[in-house]
């Protein structure tokens, strides 16, 4: 597995090798003893859950977090494209309130691992994407918060002109300078 850094050094984008002929392919998607020792995480990286999500084009999800049980996420797509966003929340940290961007798609294979203390989302670039992510937490809807996504302080560059397609709950999205983030 191939680890690729951004610009914030806790968030890795990761690259399988894949093994691939006329026939299809084949690549580990997940390897323990590979992944041991991630950014951001206080001993070896223990996955509580798997999520699957699939959404139509310009269907934006997140910024989403939870204040307690913070989740570690590695997401990926294995079907059509996304634009995976991850944006530092932890008060103290020297790069809080910056973001780093990346686009993962079922022909890239890339995975981006997002640490806990970070919010995340991603906006559907193809016709529709089928996004993957395993947590290091439960999803506890009682902790969870939104960040805005179109927080002009976070200055995200969506691909995407005109407004995506959000939630109700993804339309309350808090300004990271009125959100509930980590000390």
């Amino acid at each position: 597995m191939n680890r690729i850094p951004t610009a914030i050094p806790d968030v890795l984008i990761l690259e399988p090798r894949v093994f691939g002929d006329d026939r299809g392919f084949f690549y580990v998607s997940y390897n323990e003893a590979q992944l041991l020792d991630l950014p951001g995480l206080d001993g070896p990286a223990r996955f509580v859950q798997d999520n699957h999500s699939r959404s139509a084009r310009h269907v934006l999800r997140g910024l989403h977090y939870q204040i307690r049980q913070p989740q570690g996420k590695l997401v990926r797509v294995i079907a059509g494209e996304v634009f995976d966003v991850a944006v530092d929340i932890r008060r103290g940290s020297p790069t809080y309130g910056r973001w780093v961007g990346a686009t993962l798609s079922a022909e890239n294979k890339r995975q981006m691992w997002i640490p806990s203390g970070f919010a995340h989302g991603f906006l559907v670039t193809s016709e529709s994407a089928e996004f993957l992510y395993k947590t290091t937490d439960y999803w506890a809807p009682e902790h969870e918060r939104c960040l805005a996504w179109n927080d002009p302080a976070l200055a995200i560059d969506w691909p995407i002109q005109g407004e995506p397609v959000l939630s109700d709950k993804d339309k309350l999205g808090k300004p990271l300078a009125e959100a509930e983030v980590f000390a």
